[in-house]
């Protein structure tokens, strides 16, 4: 059946269709700054229920991430932009595109907790603010 021009239809993403922690997928984005939605690559953090947790890709290698190769499956040289980090529902998700190897994603992983190492050293002061607050 043919749908008039025009009118999209939702792509239903059956169940066995699931991601994985280092997927490279192609996904429809919607940008903050913009009201654009454009389809963009983006490799995903992880998942939960029918969300994604994802960071962009970018071709421009100017920009500050981790670098991805064509020989590690992008179509040209690209970069992981973990400064762009984003929640998506898998219904966004067009189709998954390749896997990162294990040390990518072990890049990927201590780059991220460099990033959240100021949570820790936060929590660290809060539990000694607490501990002086009950000598009074």
């Amino acid at each position: 059946m043919r749908m008039p021009r025009g009118k999209t239809t939702k792509k239903k993403r059956s169940d066995n269709d699931s991601f994985c922690s280092g997927d490279v997928i192609l996904a429809t984005i919607q940008f903050t700054d913009t009201a654009e939605i454009k389809i963009r690559p983006a490799v995903v953090l992880f998942g939960e229920f029918d969300n994604l947790v994802i960071a962009g890709i970018t071709s421009n290698t100017n920009m500050e991430g981790i670098p991805l190769s064509i020989e590690e499956g992008a179509i040209k040289p690209s970069v992981i932009k973990l400064n762009y980090i984003f929640t998506i529902s898998t219904i966004m998700v067009r189709r998954k595109l390749f896997s990162l190897s294990r040390s990518k994603k072990l890049q990927i992983y201590n780059a991220l907790l460099e990033k959240l190492s100021s949570l820790s050293q936060v929590k660290k002061k809060q539990i000694l603010v607490n501990k002086e607050d009950m000598e009074i």
